[in-house]
């Protein structure tokens, strides 16, 4: 099994990133700060404008080291990578099957059924924790026949119609889901780009570093990350990244987010408003989401079809290649994620 490795996040904006030998350095004001041998680390994300030098760029692209770059606020920038070395046949076998709408839709089923499906499981570990709730009892069955309308839709669109539904009645109960009363964090919905408030702050901050984390997933399988089956093509967005984390937003981020909140780790303080348009993170709040990031990602669980022992921060990758074994043939059906 694959090792985890750390992955390096740079939050402070005036930090630039430079080489020394085989070393990431980090320097602020052009005073040394922090530095890290290449070989203990498999990512670098980093927070800022100002940059990387194209020493580090390629001492990453030498030790399949990814680098990616988010303005302060959380917003994803680019990404760089090295020369790819996925198996070429793999990927034409990919494009091939994505171009093939009977293909891509029995894929997409799946996964959305299964993200509906781990929406579902949130709020009935919910019930069990803390008692009925006639709000949220009634979302959780009507995401129930949700998921099998899923695995019946006959077409894309209709997909989508049932994942928007499902999405929405997750999301108008998500409120009672968050045990406080610190106003800060009132919750009325999903909104984002940008987000409105600091729960969709904090969940939309962490749904990017998902999908990152997918993208690099993806490439080290040998898949091409910017070929979807659900998502639509577009320049730049990594559409087959965003349809495997579809199954792990509900586990990886907002599961987080509620334990974030509900343990009181983090707090008001820790989030600035600019108007009535957008909430922003401070940089110790964001320091705080990623610490326990990091943390959460080197949990073990016992992975459902596998039935194997994994950290947490694997699940992007074991997806991954069970995609990869799937698009071969070596699987006949893919198999998603899923909460129990």
């Amino acid at each position: 099994m694959r090792k985890l490795l750390n992955t390096l996040y740079v939050t402070t904006p005036e930090a630039y990133l430079s080489k020394d030998g085989l070393n990431a350095v980090i320097s602020v004001k052009q005073q040394e700060v922090f530095r890290i041998p290449i070989v203990n680390i498999e990512h670098i994300v980093t927070f800022g404008y100002m940059g990387a030098s194209p020493g580090l760029m390629k001492l990453c692209a030498d030790n399949g080291v990814s680098l990616t770059f988010l303005s302060p606020n959380g917003r994803f920038i680019g990404r760089f990578q090295g020369p790819v070395t996925g198996n070429v046949l793999l990927r034409t076998r990919q494009y091939r099957l994505a171009s093939d709408p009977n293909y891509s839709l029995s894929l997409a089923r799946i996964l959305i059924a299964a993200k509906i499906n781990n929406y579902r499981q949130i709020l009935l570990r919910h019930l069990r924790d803390y008692g009925n709730n006639i709000h949220i009892e009634e979302v959780e069955r009507k995401l129930k026949n949700c998921k099998k309308l899923a695995l019946k839709s006959t077409s894309s669109d209709e997909l989508r119609g049932h994942e928007g539904d499902a999405a929405s009645a997750y999301f108008s109960v998500f409120t009672h889901l968050l045990r406080t009363s610190d106003p800060v964090f009132q919750f009325n919905g999903r909104n984002r780009r940008p987000p409105r408030d600091a729960v969709n702050c904090m969940l939309s901050f962490i749904y990017t570093l998902i999908a990152n984390d997918c993208t690099a997933a993806l490439e080290s399988v040998g898949l091409d990350p910017y070929v979807g089956l659900f998502h639509t093509l577009r320049p730049g967005r990594p559409s087959l990244a965003l349809d495997i984390m579809e199954e792990m937003r509900a586990y990886l981020g907002d599961r987080l987010v509620l334990s974030l909140i509900n343990r009181r780790q983090i707090s008001g303080r820790d989030f600035i408003s600019h108007g009535e348009d957008t909430v922003t993170t401070t940089d110790e709040g964001r320091k705080t989401i990623l610490q326990a990031w990091q943390q959460r990602k080197k949990e073990i669980i016992t992975h459902p079809f596998l039935n194997e022992k994994i950290q947490i921060g694997l699940l992007p990758y074991v997806q991954s290649q069970l995609l990869a074994r799937t698009i071969r043939d070596s699987i006949e059906i893919y198999p998603p994620f899923l909460i129990k």
